[in-house]
């Protein structure tokens, strides 16, 4: 395979790889539009999120466009789920605490919550939100303060402010100036990202 590797290209890849985030994952249930999700995705490549989960019951598994994602689809991984329970068992066993954002009673605002933790973050269907399944089975349901007369934001926006505060509480705590990675895996990364 072609290595399109310049000293340039290496020291761009070396710096975004040390600062991926190995424990803040997205999960996305049956997110309709593909362009929220390449959105989404363009968003956590850049707030360092290394992999999205999919998690798609409902709706057919979306394309992911070059053209909304800016590309963030090369350098984000994802994986594929067909239930909640396998995904968040898979999450679990990796040590994952569940946040669902939802917009029920008894939720936490999202700016009471810790992202400096291992952190996976399910947001829901453009107009069911996450299902019940997901809510109940979560360790925390969570919700974004609004003020207006709209419910919700758009699904790739409200991912934005989530991710966005999760990367200023990291920030805070200097996590982005030491990679999560042990050197092995950041080293196979940074290979597997030069023959990108």
């Amino acid at each position: 395979m072609k290595s399109f590797r310049t000293d340039r290209r290496e020291k761009k890849i070396i710096s975004v790889a040390n600062t991926r985030q190995k424990y803040l994952r997205v999960v996305l249930e049956n997110i309709h539009d593909p362009h929220n999700v390449s959105a989404i995705f363009r968003t956590c490549d850049a707030v360092g999120v290394p992999k999205v989960s999919l998690i798609y019951t409902k709706e057919k598994f979306p394309k992911i466009g070059r053209k909304t994602s800016g590309s963030a689809f090369k350098w984000v991984e994802r994986d594929k789920f067909t239930s909640i329970k396998e995904c968040y068992t898979q999450l679990r066993n990796e040590g994952f605490k569940i946040y669902a954002s939802s917009l029920s009673e008894n939720t936490k605002n999202i700016y009471d919550l810790d992202f400096t933790e291992k952190t996976a973050i399910v947001l829901g269907n453009e107009h069911r939100g996450v299902s019940e399944e997901a809510a109940n089975l979560a360790d925390v349901t969570f919700t974004i303060p609004m003020f207006g007369m709209v419910q919700s934001l758009n699904v790739s926006v409200a991912t934005a402010v989530i991710l966005y505060e999760a990367l200023r509480q990291r920030d805070k705590k200097n996590l982005y100036l030491k990679s999560e990675y042990a050197e092995e895996e950041l080293n196979q990364l940074i290979e597997v990202w030069c023959k990108k």
